[in-house]
């Protein structure tokens, strides 16, 4: 069966160079990043390639914008490099975007679920009784995250095309035990920082009498906006603990900025980001900064990696990356050469007018959606905390959860999936929603993400106040509409 575009951006035809740019974008990752034949989506309703869709959908997986899938089209017509050195040049521009400098390397998986394993294997053998990894909110980070962080498989096939059992260890990847602490009460508001450094210091203690090293994950940016726990508060753990942990930062959203990677790397920590979301490029790509002293003290890198990675994306200096695989994965190279495409346009772009584009976001979401239909705002902070959301950071401001349980199509949180895909067939890519507000039966109510991504930002940023507002208008105007619509189909 021929694969159907039926939505492809009307720069582009269906060309043998398109579908081959669509097939390399789309390969090398799990059971995620297949194509329906029928549709041309993956199972979260995005692709690989510029579509007429419009999207708010930064929050769970981007489509690919018109510029970044030219760049793939000359990358691929100039002739793939050779992977290793593919991925050793992106590895550079990826440190050049964050003004990095050579004390730390980057590791390379294709989804962010994968990540968790680079945590595991630096940390692994640190002490005689194993690891004991603290996750944050995983409802709020991915659902596969519970299953790779805990040393497991996270599905049936990895990236390599080797079968595997979601749940099954990892061969050399035994004793870790996991703790997942939500983010969020029952009641679905968020915890503040000093609630999310209680939880963490009982398993810590918990940690040292099972003789375990412990892994701390850090939320940056969370489906919903979180950061937990503040740097203030994690440095408190640090003097109290010292080495006896080291800090994961989750910032698989890439809503950060460099002074935020910086400060995390000072401290020792090891930040996961995934190119897909706010970075705006193709769905399912990951990669890991990693301090190059905690790469020298790693141990080699457990048997099991030989199913799950290739050694090009490792860095040579990394023990036991030549037992893995050598051979090329030029879909996930691909990926992240968009990927990077879009991180290096987005950061030469002055913070006055990043500040500009989200403001201006941020008040046409209010006038054209959350007045006329009476939604809330998810607050990405704890109520009460005056303080945390004056310093809640600016790229944050990008992303904005929607109560939407005032919908009739979406007073559940069940109604709002059906919601979000209704509106996705219909070409209007919102994010999917998540368990953060409460009906006053006490059930879970519906909620929808509406999130701006690096290539929108770059769109915006050259409009004049003007037609700044009238763009936006115009965008979200269409959101607005397409609700109304599912309205009068209730």
């Amino acid at each position: 069966m021929t694969q159907k575009f039926s939505d492809l951006h009307p720069d582009f035809s269906a060309d043998d160079a398109v579908r081959n740019a669509i097939a390399l974008l789309s390969s090398g990752g799990d059971a995620r990043i297949t194509l329906d034949p029928e549709t041309g989506l993956n199972r979260y309703m995005s692709a690989p390639y510029p579509r007429t869709a419009l999207a708010f959908a930064s929050s769970t997986a981007n489509d690919m914008s018109v510029d970044a899938f030219h760049h793939v089209l000359s990358v691929i017509k100039a002739g793939l490099p050779d992977y290793a050195a593919h991925l050793a040049g992106l590895s550079s521009r990826i440190r050049g975007a964050y003004q990095l400098g050579s004390d730390c390397d980057v590791v390379f998986a294709p989804s962010g679920t994968d990540l968790e394993y680079v945590a595991l294997a630096a940390v692994r053998g640190r002490m005689a009784g194993g690891i004991h990894n603290i996750l944050l909110g995983a409802d709020e980070v991915g659902r596969g995250c519970v299953h790779s962080a805990h040393g497991n498989f996270f599905a049936g096939e990895t990236a390599l095309g080797v079968s595997a059992q979601a749940g099954k260890n990892v061969p050399g990847l035994a004793e870790v035990s996991l703790a997942d602490i939500p983010v969020r009460c029952t009641e679905g508001q968020a915890c503040d920082s000093a609630e999310m450094t209680a939880a963490i210091r009982i398993e810590l203690e918990l940690a040292q009498q099972m003789n375990r090293h412990a892994l701390v994950h850090v939320v940056h940016g969370s489906k919903t906006g979180l950061i937990l726990p503040e740097l203030a508060e994690l440095d408190l753990l640090k003097a109290e603990f010292g080495d006896a942990f080291t800090l994961v930062v989750d910032a698989c959203q890439a809503r950060i900025m460099t002074d935020a990677v910086k400060a995390y790397l000072a401290r020792g920590a090891i930040v996961f980001l995934t190119g897909s979301k706010f970075m705006g490029g193709a769905p399912f790509s990951g990669f890991a900064l990693v301090p190059s002293k905690t790469i020298a003290g790693a141990q080699a890198l457990p048997d099991g990696f030989r199913s799950i990675f290739r050694r090009a994306e490792w860095p040579k200096a990394w023990a036991g990356a030549e037992q893995l695989e050598d051979s090329g994965n030029p879909g996930l190279a691909l990926r992240i050469e968009a990927s990077i495409f879009e991180l290096e346009r987005f950061q030469r772009v002055p913070i006055a007018d990043v500040r500009r584009v989200i403001f201006a976001f941020q008040n046409t979401l209010k006038r054209v959606l959350l007045e006329p239909f009476g939604f809330a705002l998810v607050k990405p902070y704890s109520d009460g905390h005056g303080a945390e959301a004056r310093e809640h950071p600016l790229e944050m401001l990008t992303l904005a959860t929607l109560d939407v349980s005032s919908h009739p199509t979406s007073e559940s949180f069940e109604g709002s999936e059906i919601l979000h895909r209704n509106l996705a067939m219909n070409g209007i890519r919102l994010g999917q929603p998540v368990k953060s507000v409460r009906t006053a039966a006490g059930k879970w109510g519906g909620t929808l993400r509406v999130g701006l991504s690096m290539p929108q930002m770059v769109r915006f940023v050259v409009l004049d106040d003007r037609a700044l507002e009238h763009a936006l208008e115009c965008d979200l105007g269409k959101v607005a509409v397409a609700l109304e619509e599912q309205r009068a189909v209730n």
